[in-house]
């Protein structure tokens, strides 16, 4: 079915806005360069018209806080099964770029677009707020078509893809409107974003999921805490909504196990309640240690999330399990199929004489 935009304009009567033809759609490129969150806030841009092996030219390279790699394929002239065969046929090719050849092609960008961060890693940290891990780039990749519309066909295909193949490739439209001498565009995805990144965490994993969800819990000075998580039972997440967004994936009832980024796992729990924002969770009779940003203050999309929950198993972050082997990803929350989670499950379970 395709996705329609519209736009009106507030007044006596509302007005709908005009849609028009964008001039070409290497102005959505260049704008897209200008400020990649038009896409997704949470991507950093990585390339643009990189040179491929077999002589074509990829739109846009982006990076996510995950490591996963994201090929930007303009419609352009190409028809909708072209640029959908096409994109597949980059990420064949994006899937074995080493990490060394991911950070020369973030070099060749940020030289030619007059970036002052010339280091993939530097612009990571000063992105995501966290270190860029070698391990972690290109652990998975993400196809995304951009266009003003696609055929039924060819979104049944991205839908099979994803639905049935489990292949992450996602569609997203863009509408210009006029309204005087300004134009807007307006943006809609075919597939929620969340979907598109989980299929990618999967991309490379083998096997059904177990069940147990993964948790990264970010603990940090004068921010959120675990001692206040051992003490009042919550994970949590946020500074972003790609941060805490994943947390919606928990319902009362799921096994979660806790990971803190660097220092180790620190417990597993039961869900007892869904994510609700720190407006509702925090009240004046907690005593916490770190600090929490409430949606009334910084907005929704930046306030802290929680999920209230029932520590089956939980230890000091002195006592974190930290070994070789061991799962590990920065997404708030995740529904791993690596056959190394099951190990990790296994092997916590072992460790914690569950």
């Amino acid at each position: 079915m395709a996705v329609q935009h519209g736009i009106w304009r507030i007044g006596s009567k509302p007005e709908p806005l005009k849609p028009v033809r964008l001039e070409t759609e290497l102005l959505l490129e260049q704008q897209i360069v200008q400020d990649v969150s038009i896409l997704n806030e949470n991507w950093l841009l990585i390339g643009r018209q990189v040179y491929t092996e077999f002589g074509k030219y990829i739109d846009l390279l982006a990076i996510d806080a995950t490591g996963s790699i994201i090929i930007i394929e303009l419609k352009k002239h190409k028809t909708p099964r072209d640029v959908v065969a096409q994109t597949i046929d980059y990420a064949s090719w994006v899937e074995t770029l080493p990490s060394e050849q991911v950070s020369e092609i973030y070099q060749d960008f940020a030289k030619k677009h007059g970036h002052a961060l010339t280091s993939i890693d530097t612009a990571f940290q000063e992105k995501f707020g966290v270190k860029l891990l070698e391990e972690d780039i290109n652990s998975s990749h993400q196809m995304v078509i951009v266009a003003a519309e696609l055929d039924a066909s060819t979104e049944r295909i991205i839908n099979y893809l994803n639905d049935k193949a489990g292949i992450a490739v996602n569609a997203v439209f863009f509408t210009v409107f006029q309204d005087g001498g300004n134009q807007y565009l307006s943006r809609a995805w075919m597939i929620d974003p969340v979907e598109t990144e989980e299929h990618a965490i999967n991309t490379k994993q083998k096997g059904d999921w177990n069940g147990e969800f993964y948790s990264s819990f970010g603990a940090y000075s004068n921010g959120r805490n675990w001692e206040d998580a051992l003490q009042h039972g919550f994970i949590s997440a946020g500074g972003g909504h790609w941060y805490s967004k994943t947390l919606f994936m928990l319902k009362p009832g799921d096994r979660v196990w806790v990971n803190i980024p660097k220092t180790g796992y620190v417990g597993v729990a039961e869900v007892t309640h869904h994510a609700v924002v720190a407006d509702e969770y925090i009240n004046e009779g907690m005593n916490l240690k770190g600090s929490y940003n409430f949606a009334k203050v910084v907005g929704e999309d930046d306030a802290e999330y929680f999920v209230a929950v029932r520590w089956i198993k939980s230890v000091a972050e002195t006592d974190a399990v930290n070994e070789v082997g061991l799962f590990g990803n920065q997404n708030s929350v995740a529904r791993p199929r690596a056959s190394k989670w099951d190990y990790t499950v296994k092997r916590l379970k072992e460790v914690w004489k569950l």
